[in-house]
């Protein structure tokens, strides 16, 4: 994990980009969404922008032009949102930390990144196939393939992340599990001083 005193947001820039790093089924699309309206920032999806300004769905990606080709355009797609003048949220994918260039821009200091961390025994028991998670496709227990992810890029993650947050303990303490973990990833980048207070929207609702 980067060192969080050297990070303090500038006076001119009281919303950093956000960015939530971690496996899939960890509700990084969900949470960042909420995360957005609760900082009044835009929220992108990384997966879906690949896939907007591509016309190319990730699996496609993965079955025609291989995994490479996949991960240099996500690291196109993720410097340009990162260029933005205007704060951005983006719920990036779960293997966006296996570039280098990707963990080098995201420890910069006008990124704020939060890993939700969940245990892949859990995480596998929520992650279902969809298009744009190739690596669930066919016959294979997405528990195992989840561990075999977390002992890969755990590391990566914690490298770049400025913030962790616990998916499960969200998930078991009641209703709202999304905007419990919203609330919490902002409750903790305002007190790693990434986010100026005054800038959080209180007065969103769940929805």
């Amino acid at each position: 994990m980067r060192l969080l005193a050297v990070l303090s947001v500038p006076e001119t820039q009281k919303v950093p980009h956000v960015v939530l790093v971690g496996l899939m089924g960890s509700g990084k699309t969900t949470v960042g969404r909420k995360v957005a309206a609760l900082l009044g920032s835009r929220f992108v999806d990384g997966d879906e922008e690949l896939e907007q300004r591509f016309g190319r769905t990730v699996a496609s990606w993965f079955e025609e032009l291989g995994e490479l080709e996949f991960r240099e355009a996500e690291a196109d797609v993720l410097d340009d949102l990162l260029e933005s003048g205007s704060p951005v949220v983006i719920g990036a994918g779960g293997g966006v930390v296996v570039t280098g260039r990707n963990r080098l821009r995201l420890q910069r200091d006008d990124v704020a990144v939060a890993y939700l961390h969940g245990d892949p025994n859990f995480l596998g028991s929520r992650a279902k196939p969809k298009p744009h998670r190739p690596l669930l496709s066919g016959d294979v227990d997405p528990k195992e393939i989840l561990a075999q992810m977390y002992e890969a890029r755990d590391p990566w993650y914690r490298e770049v992340a400025d913030v962790i947050v616990e998916v499960r303990p969200a998930h078991e303490s009641g209703e709202s599990p999304k905007w419990r973990l919203a609330r919490q990833v902002v409750e903790a980048l305002v007190n790693a001083e990434l986010v100026a207070p005054e800038v959080v929207n209180h007065s969103v609702a769940p929805r």
